[in-house]
């Protein structure tokens, strides 16, 4: 176990004794603003002992290893509502009195006779401006 891992397993271990007074003191400290004054102390433990682990991350790992694995990550989760959807499935959205529809295929989406990578894509250019697709076609809340 490296010496960051090592420090970071201890910072989580002290996060369980804490009280949410203590808590509220490290959550000033880590993200240098007062803890949310309705914020139990459950949730502030899960935020610091995830900030604990980025930053162990990021001294062993380095920065732009972190990065690149949060792109990673993010590109995964914005994908993740859509890839429930089957080659075929045709997705309808009224938007300013028009009726648009969506093809999934099975590399992208096909709209107005063009593909695009994505459904954000396909929202974008039905709206002009930046539109999550799975929000805009409501398959996310």
């Amino acid at each position: 176990m490296s010496e960051s891992s090592t420090t970071a397993a201890v910072d989580l271990g002290a996060l369980l004794t804490l009280d949410r007074d203590a808590l509220a003191e490290r959550w000033a400290v880590a993200f240098g603003s007062p803890a949310p004054r309705r914020c139990q102390a459950p949730l502030l433990r899960g935020a610091l002992a995830w900030h604990a682990q980025m930053h162990a991350l990021r001294k062993s790992a380095g920065t732009r290893e972190v990065d690149r694995m949060v792109r990673g990550l993010r590109r995964a989760s914005s994908s993740a509502s859509t890839d429930v959807l089957a080659p075929g499935t045709r997705l309808l959205r009224e938007w300013q009195g028009q009726t648009h529809h969506v093809t999934v295929l099975t590399q992208g989406f096909e709209y107005g006779g063009r593909t695009y990578r994505s459904l954000t894509a396909v929202a974008r250019h039905i709206t002009g401006t930046a539109w999550s697709g799975p929000l805009f076609f409501g398959l996310r809340k």
